[in-house]
């Protein structure tokens, strides 16, 4: 990866999209551009966490696993993201799985340089103070979802909050840029490959989600919202 796509990728990756060109510079000295194949790992859960990450090209998937080996998808990351959010301010281990999806390109930059240079400049620290609230926010909305509604409204929920992470709208129909499997949505909230697939035939008959072609869920985002009332 060239030294201008890594500057490119960093100012458009949201706690670096105000600053200028040579305090970019600055990230891109501590910086390394690393390519990594599908279905390797970039690191695994309780590994030693020693790096944050940032997506140029490809996704990523969190996840973390029990004892029992059951797993337990956290998210879809896309390119412009960062991970571990929990990298920051925070000594230990990473806290989960990170597996490629597809061949990606990844930005990598060492926790210790990189809380240098949030020395260096306070504006970075308060962007990744509102980032990491947004996640902190997305997270609750998530623990509120399980106490508050049944399994079939958290599939909802979940379908809901995918077209926004992991989404293109058009028309107020959300096309999910990620194949994900009926077991894999399972496993994002805890349930079952059927009680899922019920689901989402049960929606598929409303007319309120479809497959595209390609596979990839078509969602009617507003008329879907309405089967939480």
């Amino acid at each position: 990866m060239k030294r201008t796509d890594i500057i490119k990728r960093l100012s458009a990756v949201p706690i670096f999209k105000e600053l200028n060109f040579c305090e970019l510079e600055e990230v891109v000295k501590i910086a390394q551009a690393r390519f990594y194949k599908s279905k390797t790992y970039v690191f695994m859960q309780d590994d030693p966490l020693d790096r944050v990450f940032f997506i140029h090209t490809g996704k990523v998937k969190i996840y973390k696993t029990d004892s029992s080996g059951k797993e337990q998808i956290i998210s879809v990351l896309e390119p412009g993201e960062m991970f571990p959010h929990a990298g920051f301010f925070r000594q230990g281990n990473f806290p989960a799985h990170a597996e490629i999806l597809e061949n990606a390109e990844l930005i990598v930059v060492p926790i210790k340089e990189f809380e240098k240079l949030l020395i260096s400049y306070p504006e970075l620290s308060i962007k990744l103070f509102k980032v990491l609230g947004e996640k902190i926010v997305d997270l609750q909305a998530r623990l509120e979802a399980q106490i508050l509604h049944n399994t079939y409204g958290q599939i909802v929920l979940l379908l809901l909050r995918l077209t926004k992470s992991n989404g293109i709208g058009r028309d107020g129909v959300y096309q999910l840029t990620t194949h994900f499997t009926n077991r894999e949505l399972a496993n994002m909230i805890g349930t079952t490959r059927e009680t899922v697939s019920r689901t989402v035939n049960h929606l598929r008959k409303k007319q309120l989600i479809r497959h595209d072609e390609e596979g990839f869920y078509l969602i009617d985002r507003e008329a879907l919202q309405q089967e939480l009332f």
